[in-house]
């Protein structure tokens, strides 16, 4: 038996399967390896991976029905960890249909090919912090209601909730959605403010600063994204009887469940560029800039849950994981 891990070549899905190679599992991953951000950075992360001898690599699009159907009937995962999906909340504004082929029509291609291979005993996947929209009650608890969302990309995350519990409630299928909080790192993604921070100031240009640095995020090292990931993995939701349910306060009944992954410590954007700069020993030239359609004006993880069901919540310091990254930013791109 092996685990799938959907999007192996993306920033989460590459240090997940590196983890779990490390840890002698068997590793089959999948990546469509689409030119969204530069396929090259992709590739070098794929590489490493491909160094070990217990994985295995194909290239196709979870929006494939039958390819998808395919992967299922061949291989005996035990374990889905879904991991692809089309990334960005900006860039659904340009090109809504991406969206919906891969985070609509993927998921559900996903969750049929777990429906049907009687072997894969938990699926999780990625949700994400942008389906509180704009809750004004902080910290965010997956209890509170996610039915406003400022963004197509963060709809058609909520839309992966509703559709993995509906699976779950009539298949039995053990399920976990993880809501992840603005992940940060080495190999990250180019997309990304903070990557684009370090770019621009490595090579002297200014960086624009939205809603004028009146912004709060819940940054997240991929070190305790991917911790989390393993140790929920190996908890699998039970159904619970109806009694079960109402002395749990449940939810639902169905094998499900909904964790967040975050630093559970908000920082402001200035004081997040202030780190780059003290981790780059270079100060950037800042342009002010509104805030953009689809932003949020703060993220905050409540982290309760996770903590109390699988001994774990997220601890690297926003100064220890920025200078990682700047760190591995100038040895990858050779720039001061």
């Amino acid at each position: 038996m092996s685990i799938l891990v959907t999007g192996a070549a993306g920033f989460v899905g590459y240090f997940l399967s590196l983890r779990l190679l490390e840890s002698g599992e068997q590793v089959y991953g999948i990546d469509n390896l689409n030119d969204y951000y530069e396929v090259g950075l992709k590739k070098d992360r794929l590489a490493q991976l491909q160094a070990f001898d217990n994985f295995t690599f194909e290239q196709m699009d979870v929006g494939d029905r039958t390819a998808t159907a395919r992967l299922f009937a061949d291989q005996p995962f035990s374990c889905v960890v879904h991991l692809a999906a089309q990334a960005g909340v900006r860039y659904s504004l340009q090109n809504p249909l991406a969206y919906a082929d891969s985070n609509l029509l993927g998921f559900v291609n996903i969750l049929e090919g777990c429906r049907h291979a009687h072997h894969v005993a938990h699926l999780v996947f990625a949700s994400s912090s942008s389906v509180y929209g704009q809750n004004r009650k902080v910290p965010f608890a997956t209890e509170d209601r996610v039915d406003h969302p400022v963004s197509l990309y963060a709809a058609t995350k909520k839309s992966n909730e509703l559709m993995a519990h509906a699976y779950s409630h009539l298949y039995d299928l053990p399920v976990t959605g993880l809501r992840f909080f603005t992940v940060y790192g080495p190999w990250g993604r180019p997309d990304m403010a903070y990557f684009k921070f370090v770019d621009a100031i490595a090579h002297g240009r200014a960086i624009e600063v939205y809603n004028h640095g009146q912004m709060k995020r819940d940054f997240t090292y991929i070190d305790d994204i991917v911790e989390g990931i393993m140790r929920v993995m190996k908890r699998l939701p039970a159904r619970l009887s109806k009694d079960e349910a109402l002395a749990q306060n449940a939810p639902t009944a169905a094998p499900y469940k909904i964790y967040n992954i975050g630093n559970h410590s908000p920082v402001t954007l200035m004081d997040f560029i202030t780190t780059i700069e003290q981790a780059m020993g270079k100060t950037a030239e800042k342009v002010m800039m509104p805030m953009q359609p689809g932003d949020v004006p703060a993220t905050y993880a409540d982290v309760e849950d996770l903590m109390n069901d699988v001994g774990f919540k997220p601890e690297t310091s926003l100064s220890v994981g920025i200078q990682k990254f700047v760190d591995w930013y100038q040895s990858y791109y050779g720039d001061a």
